[in-house]
Parts: C-alpha cells; structure tokens; sequence
C-alpha cells in the first residue's frame, strides 16, 4: 500500500477494521491513470495481497457489457429496439402476468403486449429475479433456471424454463431488476449463432485486448483470484468455502454451456477500464469504434419515465427516484446533487452500475474521468437487510469522495 495515497489509507482502514477482505481501485482522467491499488487480501489466511491484475466476479457489472453487444447488433439492423423478442425466442410469444407477485402461479392474466428488445435492455419486461420473492415464484425460477449466475440448465431449455413462467408486471409498465440481461445474451447468442462467450470476445474483448475477462479463468490465472469473503451471524469476516474447501467460487464445469450475461464475467481493473473507457470517448476507445455517438446517446440517456423512476425499488429501498434515471443497462445521473454515490456519481450524464459482490465503476464524460472499484465481499440479502457487511459501501463512497479530489 503506498502510504502517501489517500484512496489507499482510508480503504486500508476499513480492511483493517474488519469490514472489508481488500479491494482494487483505479482511477482514470484524461487519457492516463493517475491512481491504482490493491489494498488489502485476495487470501487473507496465506496473506496474498490484492494486486493491480487481481481477478473479481464483477456481477451485474457485467450487464453493461452485454448490453453494449446487443446494441452493436442494432446498429447493424439485426433487430430494432420497438422488435418483439419473439421473434428470435417464439417461447416468448403467449405470456401472462401474475394478478399477485407472490401469489399462485395459475392466477394470472394475458399480456396486453409483446416483450421487445428495449423491454430487456431497459429492465421493463416483467421479468424478476427469484430471489426477490417469498411466494411460489421464487421457488419455480430455481426450478426453471437453476443457478442465479453458473446454471446446470442449457440455453434453449434455461429460454423455454423462463418462458413458461408469469411475468411480474406488463411488459413496459415498470423497472424490475431481474433476468432480463441474461436472455438478451442468450438472444445474442440465437442471432448471432455462437455463444455469448465467443461473441463478446469477437466483438468487445479481443478488440479491446481485454485479455482477463471472460466468464470462466484459465487454470494458469487462477492464483491471481480474490477469494470469496463474507460474514458470519455475529457480523464478523470469514471465508466463504465452496463444498470442495477452497475459499473461490466454484469452478465452471467443463461441459456447461449456460453463460450469465447479466452476472458471470469475471475481469479486472485494467480490462474493465478499456470498456468503460468508451462511455467518455462517444462510443470509441482510442481509434477502436464499439458503438456510434448516436447509439451510445440512446444507451446513456435515461428511458424510464418519472414515475416508472419513482417506483422502482430493490431490496424495497428506491433505486431511481433521487437523481437518476436508467438508460440501457448503465444507471444515468440526471440530478448530480442528488445522485446517490453507491449507484453511480459524476455530473449530467455520467453512467455506471454497480455488482453484488463489491464491484462499482463510473464513467463522467464532464471531466472525461473513469472510476472502478473492485472487491469480493459475498453478503447474503437478509445480512444487508440487518446491517452486516456494508463497509465495502464505505469504501466505494470514500473512493468517489477521494477520487474526485485528486489532482487534475
């Protein structure tokens, strides 16, 4: 840790107190990084270090990506935002809706209209997660789907599972976080004929030179992993071990064919700031153009409207409602005075979204900066709901606040 850094100190200090295993941080202004670490432990018990090259499962940090995939197919005309989705996926194509979110599954009522591509890239679709859910619904999305991110469940069995269960609101009506990003990847996938892997490679990572990310890790990267850390019931930090003692996520099978789209890449700081790069470059990154200024536009700006904003909640806390808006799988700050950092920071217009497990970013097009923040930190949604393991909230908000005082 370089103590002269002060991202550095007031992370450490929260590592050292307990509340946080490490964390990687780097920030990027005007075409060079002026701050990087790795503060903390990616193996607290053998005392390895968090490093610049550090491997995390980002999450839902993984949603911007893949919806950056879907939207360089729109430009190319192979499916409009106003498309049904059934067109490519005809499973999609008699749904209904729940009359009560955690009610009997036989009581619901048609859809007045088809799910589109905006539907998913917008998070309107009606679709959930089923871990948002104490009723019947919870139980059938497990069933149906398998995992939440790695899935036993094949990608045309995994549409046809999610298919055949009810919607939770009519598609458009509201912002529902959920399955959304993954079907579009799977829906990439069925456009374009190949794997989600394999397409995000071809068109974001390989271009890119993103060579740490993907939604597996080679075995000859694996020592560069952050374990997986989280919390007992007293609130104190442990290892999170997997059934075969290691402190990581499970390996991948090799045969399994089901990709997260919305949740499964891993990556790192480096290869995460050559994506995010393009949010305040107009859709290019150095001389290498992902999306058009238009496109990007579209995905930046928010498409939800006042009270779809003012409704939407996670967790039941507000999600949108106090300074941003949602464009295409990044949250848009609209009200920088009222922005709520753990979402995204920056002035008008400044984007991001954050992961589950720790992982944060922001990209401001005002000051042409990039932030990311990354760490493990594998907290069960009924330890939030009782306080337990919100430090990495601390330090993703002392980062922004740090970050943005360094010199210019």
């Amino acid at each position: 840790m370089n103590k002269e850094d002060p991202i550095s100190t007031a992370i450490g200090a929260i590592v050292n107190a307990g509340a946080l295993a490490g964390a990687a941080t780097l920030v990027w202004r005007a075409g060079k990084v002026i701050q990087a670490a790795g503060i903390g432990w990616r193996d607290v018990e053998a005392k390895l270090p968090i490093e610049r090259d550090t491997l995390f499962r980002i999450a839902s940090m993984t949603k911007p990506i893949t919806s950056t995939a879907a939207l360089m197919l729109f430009e190319e005309g192979r499916f409009a935002l106003n498309d049904p989705i059934a067109h490519w996926a005809p499973e999609f194509s008699q749904m209904r809706v729940l009359r009560s979110r955690d009610g009997s599954l036989d009581q619901t009522y048609p859809a007045e209209r088809p799910i589109t591509f905006e539907d998913l890239l917008t998070h309107r679709s009606g679709l959930t997660y089923g871990a948002f859910h104490t009723g019947p619904l919870a139980r059938a999305y497990e069933e149906a789907l398998g995992g939440e991110v790695d899935s036993h469940v094949a990608p045309d069995d995994w549409i046809a599972g999610l298919a055949a269960l009810p919607l939770i609101d009519q598609p458009g009506a509201a912002f529902h976080y959920g399955h959304s990003t993954d079907l579009l990847g799977l829906l990439i996938a069925r456009i374009e004929d190949a794997p989600l892997c394999e397409v995000l490679e071809r068109r974001i990572f390989g271009p890119l030179g993103m060579k740490d990310t993907g939604f597996t890790v080679p075995p000859e990267k694996r020592g560069r992993r952050a374990g997986m850390y989280g919390f007992n019931e007293a609130g104190r930090l442990v290892k999170r071990l997997t059934a075969t003692g290691r402190s990581t996520l499970p390996e991948r099978p090799a045969d399994m064919t089901y990709v997260s789209g919305g949740g499964g890449l891993w990556s790192t700081l480096d290869d995460y700031l050559a994506f995010a790069r393009m949010f305040v470059g107009a859709g290019a990154v150095g001389g290498l153009r992902l999306l058009r200024p238009g496109t990007l536009a579209l995905m930046t700006s928010n498409r939800l409207t006042e009270g779809q904003r003012a409704s939407s909640k996670l967790l039941g806390m507000p999600i949108f409602a106090a300074g941003h808006g949602f464009g295409m799988g990044v949250a848009v700050v609209i009200e920088p005075e009222k922005a709520d950092p753990i979402r995204c920071g920056g002035g008008v217009g400044s984007v991001g979204w954050p992961g589950a497990w720790g992982g944060w970013w922001q990209a401001d097009p005002n000051d042409d900066s990039v932030l990311i923040f990354l760490a493990h930190n594998m907290v069960e949604l009924d330890q939030f709901a009782q306080g337990i393991g919100l430090g990495v909230f601390d330090a993703i908000t002392k980062f922004q606040t740090l970050a943005s005082a360094l010199p210019r």
